[in-house]
């Protein structure tokens, strides 16, 4: 049995920069900071967060011991970054820098007289926060849903998990109905090498596991990805949950994960099915 890992597989640059950000704070040892919200969409970097004492929160109310607030790599709206600026705690900016220039530019077609259009996951932290810097006047849509009724001018910024592929889809729609469109192509340059990686690696192994959270969007997406070209497909937060008679009779492996994935749980999963494999 053969087992390929990605080289793709783990951590990407954004996601990287804010555990180290969060880590350093926990190693001062600094009474009072918090995430808002989880910092990255891994229940498991969240748990060892916890037990170093950066904890995650919802409602900046819920405590009065705030002495600093990391936000998260998703970004978070712009009148709730105001409201946080306004209670006087210490901001720790941990946004992914791919987010903040995707935030960027929906602030500025909205500025420039364009209707907003937001290729994503209507209900994803990172794409509230963009339709924040929009005025709230964006329309989120994904590669299924109809366009809504479009004006002569439309802009269109995507969340940086989205494939390439969405966005030619939707692209192609927009030009049917209306007369100037201007684009952002926003997607994080380490998803589209992830996706295009996994799809070469999915379709010369005989299963592949897909390593993330399962409330992860990037790591969805592979998972998904994988399942369209019909091999065997396992997506797994941790080793505990792989059974053995998903490698039966497999010759290779594939490994794949997303990009708020740490390598140390890749390894444990890469470890796991060697030693249930033989």
């Amino acid at each position: 049995m053969r087992i390929v890992v990605a080289k793709t597989a783990g951590f990407c640059f954004g996601v990287k920069r804010a555990i180290d950000i969060a880590f350093k704070m926990a190693k001062e040892k600094r009474k009072g900071v918090y995430t808002f919200g989880p910092l990255i969409h891994n229940p498991q970097v969240v748990e060892k967060l916890k037990d170093q004492g950066i904890i995650p929160i919802e409602d900046i109310r819920a405590k009065k011991n705030i002495k600093a607030l990391i936000i998260r790599t998703h970004g978070i709206p712009l009148n709730l970054s105001k409201e946080i600026s306004a209670t006087g705690c210490e901001i720790i900016d941990a946004t992914c820098p791919f987010v903040k220039k995707a935030q960027y530019y929906a602030k500025l077609l909205s500025e420039e007289g364009y209707q907003v259009i937001i290729l994503g996951e209507k209900n994803h932290p990172e794409v509230r926060s963009l339709m924040s810097y929009a005025n709230d006047d964006a329309t989120v849509v994904n590669d299924a849903t109809p366009l809504p009724k479009l004006k002569n001018k439309v802009g269109i910024v995507v969340q940086t998990t989205q494939p390439l592929e969405a966005l030619k889809g939707v692209l192609s729609d927009v030009i049917k109905h209306t007369k100037e469109v201007k684009v952002y192509n926003t997607i994080c340059n380490s998803t589209a090498l992830r996706l295009k990686e996994t799809e070469t690696m999915a379709g010369k192994v005989d299963v592949m596991f897909v390593v993330g959270g399962k409330n992860s969007a990037n790591t969805t997406q592979l998972a998904r990805l994988c399942q369209s070209l019909s091999v065997p497909t396992h997506h797994i937060e941790t080793s505990s949950e792989i059974n053995k008679e998903w490698i039966k009779g497999a010759k290779k492996i594939g490994i794949t994960a997303g990009a708020s994935t740490p390598k140390w749980i890749i390894q444990e999963v890469e470890k796991r099915i060697r030693d249930t494999g033989g």
